[in-house]
């Protein structure tokens, strides 16, 4: 199927599923000249029922500084094109990082203390040199692109309407700020309103761009939660900050740990663990109180004695840690010392 029809199909703004559903059968039928039984095309119909030109759309993106990527081709987000439902179509303002990217999501009704927490995880991905994903929603999502933002770090917002409407607006400016630093991606075409049933499909897109994500407090019904369960059908692997029993705020996240989630106790702890799954260090040197096993390796590396020593851990202890980084291919050992693998994102 040729771009041209592939954007006037996202253009409409139809659900995914259905969009799904018509891309094969204008596939099916411009693989017969366009004609099927006497009847218009699948890709005729659409434009015929939307009123809709692949020349308007393009100029209409161009105005709004948004640019149109076709999946299949240069530039669309790698671990997102491995999903069955992976759009056909992104519509981007500003620039996808090349970085390492971390989800970090949360309820809208959040706590002081969530939101702190938030902002802090989000600023140190950002200080270590990952990318941040979350959807711009009130409450953790945004705390989290604050503490991005507070980093000059690189974060992307996944929208639930079209990318030129800001929902909600007073979380304009902080999106627009996104699309100069990082990225304001969604699926669906300009002046898309945020309709409530597009929120959890957009969700299967911030945890796909992700190679972990993390959920800051996430009541049981809710969009973090869905963010969360999708992430784990696509193997992401989750991290939870576990909270009290008996708050609502907090059940989500104990039943995500309960189910099979990483618990997280801090930021210091989120920067370890993510170094462990993600299996990659830092790209930049951590700030003290970052991750002390890391850091404490420096750029030179460490024998473990003199980590023990620096880091008052027990010998016994340490070992286990350096064995599982060594496992994961973060840390290498030559001889006695033990120093980061550097990689590229």
């Amino acid at each position: 199927m040729s771009e041209e029809a592939r954007l006037v199909l996202a253009a409409t703004g139809i659900h995914p599923d259905r969009s799904r559903q018509l891309r094969e059968e204008m596939g099916a039928a411009e693989a017969v000249g366009g004609l099927a039984s006497g009847r218009l095309s699948a890709s005729a119909r659409v434009r015929s029922a939307a009123g809709i030109d692949a020349g308007f759309v393009s100029e209409r993106l161009s105005r709004l500084g948004v640019r149109p990527i076709f999946r299949g081709s240069r530039g669309y987000p790698s671990l997102l094109d491995r999903l069955p439902d992976a759009p056909d179509v992104l519509f981007l303002r500003g620039t996808l990082p090349s970085v390492p990217a971390v989800a970090i999501v949360g309820t809208r009704r959040c706590t002081g203390y969530g939101r702190s927490l938030a902002r802090a995880m989000g600023a140190e991905v950002a200080a270590v040199g990952w990318a941040t994903v979350s959807g711009l929603a009130r409450g953790i999502d945004i705390a989290a692109h604050q503490g991005t933002l507070d980093n000059e770090g690189v974060g992307v917002a996944v929208l639930g309407s079209g990318p030129d409407v800001w929902y909600p607006h007073e979380h304009r400016d902080i999106g627009l700020n996104l699309a100069t630093n990082g990225a304001v991606l969604t699926e669906y075409p300009p002046g898309t309103p945020p309709e409530p049933w597009r929120f959890p499909v957009r969700n299967r897109i911030i945890s796909g761009m992700a190679e972990a994500v993390v959920v800051i407090e996430a009541a049981v019904k809710g969009g973090a939660l869905i963010t969360a369960r999708t992430a784990l059908d696509q193997g992401v692997p989750v991290f939870s900050v576990p909270g009290d029993i008996g708050r609502p705020s907090a059940e989500g996240c104990n039943l995500l740990i309960r189910d099979g989630a990483h618990p997280v106790l801090g930021v210091a702890d989120l920067i370890e663990g993510l170094t462990l799954v993600m299996g990659r260090p830092p790209k930049v040197p951590l700030r003290p109180g970052g991750t002390p096993l890391l850091e404490a390796l420096g750029e030179t590396g460490s024998t473990a004695d003199q980590l023990a020593t620096d880091l008052e851990l027990p010998i016994a202890e340490l070992l286990g840690d350096l064995a599982r980084l060594e496992a994961s291919g973060t840390v290498r050992r030559e001889g006695d010392v033990y120093s980061w693998t550097r990689r590229t994102a």
